[in-house]
Formats: structure tokens, sequence, C-alpha cells
């Protein structure tokens, strides 16, 4: 691969942070000519995973072509060890890219990953990175959670939760366009349960159904489903507007 010149390639779920990085990549001119998404079967240290069908319709509206990777076995409790699954699932993602590499005129110069804090997450790919010898961009990473989420919010992110699971997180969350006022309440959330307020620890799941880089919005019809202490949105309908 060469560092330099070739293609980019964005980590893209649709939700928030893959297209906040997705969207700073495109801000900063570099080529991105391909969104992959790996859909894990089942929960997932490493991935975003609800509801990543819908990164089909956002990748759509972005007008960049999506790679779907879907392993064949990704259920978590297949590997007891969080850092061996993590392996396990990062391979399905890196021979996804090698194909891509020998697919693109010039081969991958980049991967763009959403990650703000886990160094879990980010230890693993900037390791693929390394090994694919391309670069990491990674815009959100270490920055503060409340700046970022700002800065999403100004830019024209309309953000969803279509999942939620923790302390402090009912049911009314389900659904809810994340805005100023929300924002107030999960810093608030953070002080008494510790929520982060971008989710980083898997409190809640996003979709972007509208922002800067897309070209139409995606419309979304749903039931909501509540398990006692955590939910999910069903779609029943998505759409392009």
């Amino acid at each position: 691969m060469n560092e330099t010149e070739g293609a980019w390639v964005s980590l893209f779920s649709g939700g928030k942070d893959s297209s906040w990085a997705l969207y700073r990549a495109l801000e900063a001119g570099l080529d991105v000519r391909r969104l992959v998404t790996v859909h894990p079967a089942g929960d997932s240290y490493m991935y975003h995973v609800p509801a990543t069908d819908l990164a089909t319709l956002a990748a759509e509206s972005v007008g960049i072509d999506l790679v779907d990777v879907e392993p064949d076995d990704f259920e978590a409790d297949a590997v007891t060890d969080s850092s061996a699954q993590g392996d396990d699932e990062l391979e399905p993602l890196e021979a996804a890219l090698r194909e891509l590499d020998d697919e693109l005129e010039d081969g991958i110069a980049g991967v763009t990953a959403g990650a703000v804090e886990s160094e879990y997450q980010t230890s693993r790919i900037e390791g693929m990175c390394d090994r694919l010898g391309c670069e990491l961009f990674a815009p959100l990473w270490q920055e503060d959670p409340r700046e970022l989420a700002d800065a999403m919010l100004e830019a024209g992110f309309e953000i969803a939760i279509i999942q939620v699971a923790a302390h402090g997180l009912d049911e009314s969350w389900l659904g809810r366009t994340i805005d100023h006022e929300a924002l107030a309440e999960l810093e608030e959330l953070n002080d008494e349960y510790g929520v982060h307020v971008l989710g980083e620890g898997g409190e809640f799941e996003t979709l972007v159904v509208d922002g800067p880089h897309m070209d139409r919005r995606i419309a979304l019809e749903y039931e909501t489903e509540w398990e006692g202490t955590r939910g999910q949105l069903r779609i029943t309908d998505a759409r392009l507007e």
C-alpha cells in the first residue's frame, strides 16, 4: 500500500461516531471511496451492533459505495476472553480491507474510525492499519465528549437514539433525537450514574438520520421494545425521503 496515494475507507455503522469520522474526512479532502460495515451476529466488543442494516440506506444518502462484512461466526459466547474475541472479530474486516486494497486503484491510503476513548478498539485498529501499511484517521480520539456532541449538532447532524442499556436511561430515550437539552440530561446522568455523554461504553447506540454529508434524510417507522433495564427500536420501515 502507498501511504500518500490511494483511496480512503471509512469504517461505518451509520451511528454518530463513525459518521462524524467520515464527515470530517470528507471535510479534510480525503478521497473516501468505500464505506465498510461489519455485521456482528450478536453482542460485539469491537463493533456497533444494532441496526447495522440501516447503514445501506445511510451509504446511499452519502453517495459512497458500501461493502458489507458478514463473518460466519460472531457469537459473543464463542470466545470467553474479550481480548481474543476482539482479535477474532478483526480478522474478517482485515480480510475485506486486503481485498479492497487489491481492487481499488492505488490501493488503500488510510482508514477512518470513530473511536473516542476506547483503547480496546483503537489499539486493534491501529495494529490492523500497521499490518496493512496504511494511515488511521481518528478525529474523535481523546476529544472532549460534550464538545464533540456540540460540534455534531452545530454541523447539522440529526441523531436518533436506537438502543439504550444503562441506569438512568428509560424507554423514553428510545427514538429520541439528541439535542442540547438531551445532552444536558446526559451530562447529569454522567454525574449520577457514569453514563458516557457519547455512549462510548455502550450505554446507548445511535443512527444519524440526516447530516450535511447526506443528500436525503432517513425516515424511520418503528416500535419500541423494552426489556426492563434496556431496550431498542424495532424498525418497521426505513426509507430515504
